[in-house]
């Protein structure tokens, strides 16, 4: 694959330039909004070309993928542009501003000749399946609670992140992780997740710095969920009760940060450490492989719905 870039985001080293590296695929093109800081990003990670914009990387015709870590309010646009020019593309996460977008970009996706994909990394690693294993295998039993929690210290009042006009806010950020994660355990068990009732905590007017939610699954199956981008430290676990048994990956949104599932059943406790490689880089190769790809846009547009939700139950408005 000759990948291209759109923007210089700090994002995009772990993201794609170390896993092309790896997998040994070509880093094309990239573009930023300042040619300067294209020209500096190409020269630190080796990337072949730098166009003046984002749609000459599109253009392109020596790239194949375009990978896009733009803001959150320019995935959609520029998801669109690429599967319209025939590209393959990996969009950050989420896919795009609100529900009503994520709809549009899926039903494009669908007549284009490229694949679209968001970028829920943490999917494909070894720890976060193991997870999947456990609960379908009905290794923990019967399902009865899932736990989602995902904080981390909350980065400068500059970034991007906290801009409304730029769709940010903790939900965006941060929520789409946990109730995309909340969403794929529903399908595991056949429940879809029902919100129940959200609490948030404001950065500024209608941007939330943090969120609880709590979930309804049916069959007696509940949920609750935090995120926080204004914590005191990085927390990232996914615990899983069922009537025989208890598992929790202790990083599952950045499998690689700590890549252990503790698993209790029968009276014993033991940790699993599963994958090693980034999440990012399991990714890219699940991208490449030909084989229909485990994240849906279905999906994707369902967890948009649930974000959108969280807005609203908050008193908030979504993104865009």
């Amino acid at each position: 694959m000759r990948i291209g870039i759109l923007g210089a985001a700090r994002i995009a080293g772990a993201a794609i330039v170390t896993p092309a590296r790896v997998l040994g695929h070509d880093l094309a093109a990239v573009a930023a909004r300042d040619r300067g800081r294209a020209e500096a990003f190409a020269a630190e990670h080796g990337i072949t070309r730098v166009h003046d914009t984002y749609a000459d990387v599109i253009a392109d015709p020596d790239v194949d993928l375009i990978y896009n870590p733009l803001v959150n309010s320019l995935h959609a646009q520029w998801n669109l542009a690429a599967l319209q020019a025939g590209k393959h593309v990996l969009s950050e996460k989420p896919l795009s501003s609100n529900a009503e977008q994520s709809r549009a970009v899926r039903d494009a996706a669908r007549t284009a000749p490229g694949r679209l994909v968001e970028a829920f990394h943490y999917r494909h690693h070894p720890v976060n399946q193991r997870l999947h294993d456990l609960v379908t295998a009905k290794e923990l039993g019967e399902i009865r609670r899932v736990e989602l929690v995902l904080a981390i210290p909350a980065p400068p009042g500059t970034d991007p992140r906290w801009s409304l006009p730029l769709a940010g806010g903790a939900t965006m950020d941060l929520g789409c992780y946990v109730l995309d994660a909340a969403r794929v355990l529903g399908t595991w068990i056949g429940a879809a997740p029902r919100i129940t009732g959200v609490e948030a905590t404001l950065w500024a007017p209608e941007v939330d710095a943090s969120m609880r939610a709590d979930l309804d699954y049916g069959n007696g199956v509940t949920g609750h969920c935090r995120w926080d981008m204004d914590a005191a430290e990085r927390v990232m676990t996914w615990t899983v009760t069922g009537t025989e048994g208890e598992a929790t990956v202790r990083s599952f949104a950045i499998p690689h940060f700590d890549n252990r599932i503790t698993v209790t059943r029968g009276g014993r406790t033991e940790d699993e450490a599963l994958g090693d490689q980034t999440s990012y880089t399991y990714q890219l190769a699940r991208f490449i492989d030909p084989r229909p790809f485990p994240v849906d846009l279905d999906g994707s547009v369902a967890t948009a719905e649930l974000v959108d939700e969280c807005y609203r139950q908050a008193g908030l408005s979504p993104r865009g």
